[in-house]
């Protein structure tokens, strides 16, 4: 039998200001939440050295397998916290997801070899997949659902900020102390408990009899809800393709590509962070102002596939300032991440909102384990072993992976002002 939506009987719940505690936890969780999710990416080299990691195919062997390994962790967390959100509460995921994250990256400071900085990336990705998605709903339910797009865009554009200040004390104070800040703020958010409210939906669903809450498998129990679970995923895709490969990659990225200087793999992501605080910005207000996520997003991933041929084709023999620009203008282009979280969580009933939320952002980004090897692969193929052809590798994988995020927001519901106080039932 084909599962419906219908409303409940309950009043809905009250809603809070724009710039409410909600609206303000979920976004310096975020803050600290891209801090130290993106600190690896800027460290990578340095720290890689620093446990006697020296042969430049090595350094980027094992870089691949760490982030590889932190992706597999938000894979793992992106279910538990999701689930723990419909059934527990928005609140104890945000909390209990930023203490774990904050606990291992103060653990990732003293780690003495690459097996002991596997296990603890595996943990901080567990921990780092519940934030995003609980904020988000969070801010979606308690704000008029006329203002939920500049909630979400405030939340996205104070957290997309937090790579540039760990791009700031990774370089200056080194990266054991750049994950012992990291931890240190993460600890130091949670005093901000006091006054955060949950969420009047969660209540009111958590009241009805016979709602199940947190079923991760009824996602997979309906074709027509599936297929749209499935196209809320691929959104999000491109972003960690520009994130996890073209950005984490950049140094080996120049080299290819025949830059004229050395390419910074911690300048690469700062920039591409700081195009995203005007991306996350620019998409959550044209969105608003559309009365349209669709179009927004579509929008974006147009631009986002101008930009990333542009970095795989136009750059050979550039000057790393060139390389640093496009970068950012590149950040710009995939600044839709909030919004395409928004669009997951409005797509789905209270019941199963913050699963929802939280599991398609980690899907979305543990898709880096997949695309890695492929692209891997990809470029041994079109290269050969000792000489991956990595640009058109990197040209290939990032067609498909546009041309699917095109094809499911082309193909999905608008939920601009959809209301959102119902549940999901069989």
């Amino acid at each position: 039998m084909a599962l419906t939506s219908t409303p409940p009987n309950s009043t809905p719940p009250k809603t809070t200001g724009l710039l409410s505690a909600a609206v303000v936890v979920a976004a310096l969780g975020y803050f600290v939440d891209i801090y130290d999710l993106i600190l690896f990416s800027i460290v990578r080299v340095a720290s890689l050295k620093d446990l006697g990691v020296t042969a430049q195919a090595d350094i980027t062997n094992e870089g691949t397998h760490l982030i590889s390994m932190q992706m597999g962790g938000m894979l793992l967390g992106g279910i538990l916290w999701g689930i723990l959100g419909d059934k527990k509460g928005r609140l104890s995921v945000l909390f209990g997801s930023i203490l774990l994250y904050s606990l291992a990256n103060i653990a990732n400071g003293f780690v003495q070899n690459i097996e002991q900085y596997a296990w603890l990336r595996l943990i901080a990705g567990i921990g780092l997949a519940g934030e995003l998605g609980a904020g988000i709903t969070l801010v979606a339910e308690t704000l008029p659902k006329e203002k939920r797009g500049y909630g979400t865009m405030i939340v996205a554009t104070v957290g997309v900020s937090g790579a540039m200040l760990a791009y700031w004390v990774g370089e200056a104070l080194g990266w054991r102390n750049a994950y012992f800040v990291g931890g240190g703020l993460g600890l130091a958010l949670l005093l901000l408990r006091v006054g955060v409210f949950e969420s009047g939906m969660f209540e009111q669903a958590k009241q009805q009899q016979g709602v199940d809450r947190g079923n991760f498998l009824a996602l997979f129990t309906n074709g027509p809800r599936l297929l749209k679970y499935l196209k809320c995923l691929l959104i999000g895709v491109p972003l960690w393709f520009v994130v996890g490969i073209l950005i984490t990659l950049a140094p080996e990225f120049g080299r290819a590509l025949g830059v004229q200087g050395e390419v910074s793999a911690g300048l690469a992501v700062f920039w591409c962070y700081f195009g995203l605080v005007f991306g996350d910005f620019a998409s959550g207000a044209l969105s608003q102002l559309l009365h349209s996520r669709k179009r927004a997003l579509q929008l974006f991933l147009l631009i986002c596939g101008t930009v990333v041929a542009a970095y795989l084709f136009m750059l050979r023999g550039a000057s790393p300032e060139a390389f640093y620009r496009l970068c950012f203008v590149m950040g710009i282009s995939v600044g839709f991440w909030a919004l395409f979280v928004t669009v997951a969580a409005e797509q789905f009933g209270t019941n199963l909102r913050a699963t929802v939320a939280t599991t398609a952002p980690n899907f979305a980004r543990g898709s880096v384990v997949a695309l890695v090897p492929i692209f891997n692969g990809l470029a041994a193929t079109l290269g050969s072993p000792t000489a991956p052809n990595l640009v058109g590798s990197g040209a290939v994988v990032g067609a498909v992976s546009l041309l699917l995020a095109f094809w499911a927001v082309s193909t999905l519901p608008e939920t601009y002002g959809k209301d959102l106080d119902y549940v999901e039932v069989s």
